[in-house]
This record gives structure tokens, sequence and C-alpha cells, in this order.
């Protein structure tokens, strides 16, 4: 068998964690067997559905790094073969026309709510040997209802869950076509599942309910059950339900908060999964590791100080070329230009190791490339009279000296010993005449960074100032 998996997002809005995980985990699955990953949008629901929110998902896959094989499908363009499928339920009777209207079937379930009945559809238009049918009103368009085995029950075993199973007497005939003739979601499914020899449902347990009902019409159009595994939902922090403070914003707000995707996907892999004590992984290794078994039942509790840690160890790791690209991007986005300055690479390496984000990367970088102005506070606390003194001393020594960090870091020391200074009373001043922070990597390699030109010149604006 070759496993087909998919992803089968609305496109009613952005595509969010507990998605991107979903996204993941089938797409990993079917990389792990040598099988296909298929994108299929479920773009029905025509009132919400939306082509930003469409771009919103495909752009989300594409920063993640989650290539489908085939698609993206969209349900939109496979009406006909819906309503092909439907015709030939309705000539097998596996489908009938229903003529009740939505006034009637709240009044049918409003009764059986009285009597303390589950309310449910009581197939007066389903027809059965000898019996004697209404006569259809004239003007009204029926919908059509699945015919629905009657007894016994439906059950799989599901591959997160264990074995799952519904009394067929829980399961109405549910409607499969709208009045009006659109299809409706859980037919939908089925149709696209069977067209596109779908072996393994991976999706959230939101779905277990709908699970009996499109087994039933798998089998009623002949077609291989797929194999369920129904993931667990996702909890914030707290351990409430996700919602926008903890997590569930578009994938692509993590992009903009600076997180690298690599620490995004580890992360994800790990919410309900696990290969041993392993944490840290690349996509290669979670493909060669990942499979069912070790999906957790409970639910996974979101965590962001894990996924922060997670983003500054990729941080470390990532190529400097592709972080001050990054970088870049962020400066030019607060309207800053790195070009010409100081070569963007270099300042990446001093500060890589000190940031958890693209974007404290980014800020932290942006004084290497705009003069900072220090506040009167800063300039009386650290640009006092002896350090302007020393500051101009060692102004006239850079001036002369050979540009390599060794050689800056040796002048810095002579002239702080040579104007009475301890090292911190000449570098602290430095970096604020430089930066304008009192804080930053090891001097001399600033200064080396940062090159003669500059360094002079913010020197130079300093002492006038």
């Amino acid at each position: 068998m070759t496993v087909r998996t998919r992803f089968a997002p609305s496109p009613t809005g952005f595509l969010h964690i507990g998605g991107a995980r979903t996204a993941l985990f089938s797409w990993a699955y079917a990389r792990r067997h040598g099988g296909t990953f298929i994108l299929r949008i479920e773009d029905t629901d025509v009132a919400r559905s939306t082509p930003e929110a469409v771009q919103a998902i495909i752009d989300g896959m594409q920063w993640l790094g989650l290539a489908h094989d085939e698609g993206p499908f969209y349900q939109m363009q496979r009406m006909y073969r819906y309503k092909e499928v439907i015709q030939q339920m309705l000539v097998a009777g596996t489908a009938y026309h229903c003529y009740m209207s939505s006034e009637e079937l709240e009044h049918l379930r409003e009764a059986q709510r009285e009597r303390g009945e589950k309310p449910r559809y009581d197939g007066r238009w389903r027809p059965e040997q000898g019996k004697m049918l209404p006569t259809p009103p004239s003007g009204v368009q029926p919908v059509v209802r699945f015919r629905n085995p009657l007894d016994g029950i439906v059950a799989w075993n599901d591959q997160v869950k264990g074995r799952i199973e519904f009394a067929n007497g829980e399961l109405d005939d549910f409607i499969i076509a709208r009045a009006d003739g659109t299809p409706t979601y859980n037919f939908c499914v089925v149709v696209d599942d069977r067209d596109m020899g779908i072996t393994h449902v991976i999706r959230g347990d939101d779905h277990v309910n709908n699970t009996p009902r499109q087994i039933n019409l798998l089998q009623a159009l002949g077609a291989p059950v797929p194999n369920y595994a129904h993931l667990s939902m996702i909890l914030g922090d707290d351990g409430q339900k996700l919602s926008k403070r903890h997590g569930a914003v578009s994938v692509m707000q993590y992009d903009e908060d600076g997180y690298l995707p690599e620490a995004v996907l580890n992360y994800l892999a790990r919410l309900g999964w696990s290969h041993g004590d392993a944490e840290v992984f690349n996509m290669e290794q979670f493909v060669q590791w990942f499979d069912l078994d070790h999906i957790t039942a409970s639910a996974a509790q979101f965590n962001t100080e894990k996924l922060n840690w997670l983003n500054a160890h990729y941080l470390k790791l990532a190529d400097p070329q592709r972080l001050a690209a990054e970088a870049t991007r962020r400066l030019a986005g607060q309207g800053v230009t790195a070009a010409g300055g100081p070569d963007t690479a270099a300042v990446v390496a001093l500060y890589r190791d000190r940031v958890g984000s693209l974007n404290e990367l980014a800020d932290a970088l942006h004084p290497f490339y705009v003069a900072p102005k220090p506040s009167a506070e800063m300039r009386a606390q650290h640009l006092t009279e002896a350090a302007l003194t020393g500051l101009r001393a060692l102004r006239e020594r850079l001036s002369a000296c050979a540009w390599q960090a060794a050689e800056l870091g040796q002048a810095v020391k002579q002239t702080a010993a040579e104007s009475g200074l301890k090292m911190p009373q000449l570098a602290i001043p430095l970096r604020v005449a430089l930066l304008g922070l009192p804080q930053s990597p090891s001097i001399d390699a600033v200064l080396e960074v940062m090159g003669r030109e500059r360094v002079l010149d913010r020197l130079a604006a300093v002492l006038s100032a």
C-alpha cells in the first residue's frame, strides 16, 4: 500500500498552530513511508471562505517548508463530481430525497427534546419496502439524505485513541446535499478521500464525531476506509483552551515575531509526540523517527518558554548570511538601510548568541547603521569629564591603530591605564558613544566590525556635543 495523506483546511481564517501541527504530522507520515502528501482546500463554506485565507494557508505551509506533492485541490472546483456521485447514490438507493421543511424538522426536534429524547431526523421520507411515502409537496426543493444503516455499530481502531465505536441507531440519515443542490461537508470529504486514494487521515479530535458518518458513506460507496488518527487538542500555557494570547495566532505571526521556521517545526513536533528524550532535532531526523504509535492521546500543552529556548538554539546554528538577510529585512521595515554600513553578517556573528529572536537581532544591529543619540541621563551617568578625556585620547590613538581586534583591544587598555581609568570606566563610555548602550559584545570586536571611519566619526560627534 502506498501511503497517501492529506491536509485539508477550511479557508475561513489563518493557518494556526493546531492546523500547522496536523499538516506537519500528515506530511511527516507520508515522507516516512515514501508516500504522497496532498493539500486540499475545503472551501465549500462560501460565506466564510476568502481568497486571503487561502493565501494565508499556502504562505504558512511554504514558510514552514511543508511542501505538498499534489494539489492544492479546491472543493469548489469539484462540484460536478459531488453531484455526479449523489446521482449515483440516488439510483443505488443509498440516498433519497427528503421534502421535510426546516420548520417541520425544528418542531420535530423540539418535541423530542420535551420527551427527553435525542433530537434527530425520524426518517419519514426514508424509502422502505412496503412503506407508503407522503406525496411530495409542490414547489418544494428536497434535500438529499444518506440512508444510514439502522442497526449495528460503526467502529474503527484509531491510531491515537484506540478503538472507537458508535451505534448506528445514534446516527440519523444526515443531509448530503442541501435544497439548492450544494453538497455538505461530510459528503465532500468522503468523495475526495475516495477519489484521492487517501490511506491515512490525520486530523484534530474535533472530527471524531464526523468519522462514523464518513465511514458509513465510504462503505456505501464501496470505497476502502482509511486509517484514522485523531490528534488531541492543544492547551495554552495556563492549561486553558488555546487562545490568541498564547499561541492560537497565524503561523505567519511567528515569522513576524522573529521565530525561525525550523524552531517552530521542532516545537510543533513535540506537541503530543515524542521520541525518547529527544528535544532538539531537524526535520530529517523527525521524518526518520515519526510514527503514530507515539502520539499521546492526552491534550498537549503549549509552552512559550520552550519555544523561545528552541528559537535561541536555532539562531546559534543558523547560517550568518541567512540571519543577516532576515535582520536586514526587518531593519528595512523600520526604515533603516544596512547598505554601505558594517558587514551585516559580521555584526550578526557578534549577537547571534545573545538574542532570542530575529526581531531582537535586528534591534541589536540597529545602532551599527544609525548613529545613536545618548539621552541626557545616559550622558550624565557615563560621559563624565574623566570619561570624555579618556575617549579623546583613545580617538587619537585609534586613528593610527591597525584595525584588528587584538590591536584595538590593546589600544583601549593602554588608553585606560594612561588616563588613570579602570577598564570599565573607559569601555562603558566607549559603548555609549558608539552604540548608545552601556553593554555590548567584546568592545574590541565591536570596534573592528564597526570600522575605523564610523568609530572615529561617532567619537568626534560625542566629543563635540
